[in-house]
């Protein structure tokens, strides 16, 4: 298995329509329809369709559908669009060279700056599928949605989403077949908690079993999470108050390492996961700039 750990997170969580633009001028986001105001002084999209996905909260503004940013440092369901047919752009690169630590503030956040091109960058429109008629749905009978995980990749993620969080039930081929892709995760990996806030943590470790194009497979991956920073993140789309949530794979079979890597996700209100960074195989530190691949929401 070759996905990365930074396309799991990034594409799993919410995606948002951000097709289109808007010229008008703005200081605060309750200047705008969209209710984002970017760092440039114009109003983002108004097409945004975050408030529209099943179990939203407060955090809608009222009846117009849209999510409305509170900037109370909590990402809840409400606040994140999880739902087939969600869309955005994201850039995305490899073997870049990147800083995951940013610089520090003296209010004790920090400020990160993922606007620039970097090594390899492509843009790429990702959607949220629909599991409806696809080969593998009988299988995952609870999913919510799945999506390509990596580029480069055509092997999907199938995920369920609650309240409570995002879990990944399974990775399929596109299509069934001799050499087909089917793993199932037991239990389902814990890939975002919800709500989260500074200092939440998180783990789950799963036996994963089935095939790999057509080859029966088995081991264990282990996720371990934790909202480690807020501040800001500056993106090729906006400039973003987040939350990050760094995350350990550790992929093992018996007494075997096979895979471990960190991946940092940084989440904005109303928009969900607007940017990943992730390890290369074997990192060990804390903050890294050699990035395997860094994805950032783009317009």
């Amino acid at each position: 298995m070759s996905y990365r750990l930074a396309a799991l997170i990034a594409l799993q969580c919410s995606i948002v329509a951000c097709g289109g633009g808007g010229a008008d001028t703005c200081i605060h986001d309750t200047d705008c329809p969209s209710h984002f105001c970017k760092a440039d002084g114009t109003c983002g999209p108004v097409d945004i369709d975050a408030g529209n996905n099943p179990g939203s909260d407060a955090s809608s503004d009222g009846g117009t559908g849209l999510c409305a940013p509170n900037h109370d440092g909590t990402i809840t369901l409400g606040e994140v669009p999880l739902a087939p047919g969600k869309h955005a752009n994201f850039r995305i690169a490899t073997s870049a060279t990147v800083s995951t630590a940013g610089t520090s503030n003296p209010d004790g956040s920090r400020s990160w700056d993922l606007s620039g091109m970097l090594a390899n960058d492509a843009t790429s429109d990702v959607a949220l599928i629909s599991p409806a008629g696809a080969w593998w749905q009988a299988d995952f009978a609870t999913a919510s949605y799945a999506t390509v995980l990596a580029s480069g990749s055509d092997l999907t993620g199938v995920f369920h989403v609650d309240a409570t969080g995002v879990t990944l039930l399974g990775v399929v081929s596109p299509a069934g077949g001799t050499f087909s892709t089917k793993l199932t995760y037991d239990p389902p990996a814990k890939i975002l908690a919800l709500p989260m806030t500074a200092g939440d943590t998180w783990t789950s470790t799963s036996s994963v079993s089935g095939t790999a194009q057509g080859a029966i497979a088995a081991y264990t991956e282990k996720y371990s999470s934790r909202v480690d920073q807020i501040g800001t993140l500056k993106t090729p789309y906006g400039t973003f108050p987040v939350v990050r949530v760094a995350t350990d794979l550790a992929r093992t079979s018996g007494v075997v390492t096979l895979a471990s890597s960190r991946t940092f996700a940084w989440l904005a209100e109303c928009f969900g996961t607007v940017a990943t960074v992730s390890s290369t195989n074997g990192e060990t530190g804390a903050e890294f700039t050699s990035a395997a691949e860094a994805r950032r929401l783009a317009p």
